[in-house]
């Protein structure tokens, strides 16, 4: 079984910036793509990004521009960059694992979730 930790969301003010982290450990297989989701109260959890273990990335429209994901194939962790925080930022961010080296296939794993909530 594949364990995801998220760390660093927190409280943060319109414009400002966070950075999340994942670590993955257990059956984690390496090469395997990871992202970031999120869910807003009373909304539908939604994709935010994903990362590929070469590097290869892709980010939803709502956030380009402003978010960049990374990762750290040595220790298996990867990163949220959010930049330029909007109030409609502010929700519950999960990590992902996803299911083979791509970035469009299904999700293996999901972390707790972090939350990010970003004030006017």
């Amino acid at each position: 079984q594949v364990q995801l930790v998220e760390s660093g969301g927190g409280l943060a003010q319109a414009g400002g910036s966070l950075r999340l982290s994942c670590a993955a450990s257990g059956s984690f297989f390496s090469l395997n793509a990871m992202g970031w989701y999120r869910q807003a109260p009373g909304k539908e959890r939604e994709f935010v990004a994903a990362i590929t273990s070469g590097g290869r990335t892709n980010l939803a429209d709502s956030v380009k521009g402003r978010f960049t994901i990374s990762r750290v194939n040595a220790n298996n962790t990867v990163y949220l960059q959010m930049n330029s925080l909007k109030p409609e930022d502010t929700a519950v961010y999960y990590c992902a694992a996803y299911k083979g080296i791509f970035l469009f296939v299904p999700v293996d794993s999901w972390g707790k979730g972090t939350l990010v909530t970003v004030s006017s």
